[in-house]
């Protein structure tokens, strides 16, 4: 039941984001890959991180990105597998060490692929910088890995003899 709900919801969600015009977004730098898109440049991220943006953005990514990317951030979700899509793992540090912030900008406002794009009426460029603040977020906040502990020394047996200290 729940599995042709999601692919009905993304296929709504890409019909929609289809027939979304596009909207120039104003000031800023843009990357080397953004040059082939439709967006002039990228802003500058001026936004602040307070409780609320964070709330925001943890809200935003909820209803527009967990869907395919996964509540954690792991990209093993049913409807990517569905669509077999192979989604990045946020949750590993090192996947998004080499992209940009004005990168992700770019990717989550024009879209990319079978990814829709985050119009400008459903997410203002500081609730996108918000959002990015998030993803990058999500791979800091699991647990570090740890070296595994030395195996403990095993017990003498207990008729051994008692080392003289």
């Amino acid at each position: 039941m729940l599995k042709p709900f999601l692919a009905l919801s993304a296929v709504t969600l890409f019909a929609i984001a289809a027939f979304t015009p596009t909207h120039a977004v104003i000031a800023g730098t843009m990357p080397q890959d953004a040059a082939q898109s439709p967006v002039a440049s990228i802003p500058a991220n001026n936004s602040k991180s307070t409780p609320a943006s964070r709330e925001r953005a943890k809200k935003i990514y909820a209803m527009d990105c967990a869907l395919c990317h996964g509540d954690n951030g792991n990209g093993k979700t049913d409807l990517a597998k569905d669509m077999q899509l192979t989604m990045a793992d946020w949750t590993d540090p090192k996947t998004l060490a080499n992209r940009s912030d004005q990168e992700l900008f770019n990717v989550i406002r024009n879209g990319k692929d079978k990814m829709p794009s985050e119009a400008d009426s459903r997410a203002k460029n500081d609730e996108v910088w918000g959002l990015i603040a998030y993803i990058r977020g999500i791979s800091k906040n699991q647990p570090a890995e740890t070296a595994p502990k030395p195996a403990d020394a095993p017990a003498p047996p207990a008729d051994a003899p008692k080392p003289n200290r």
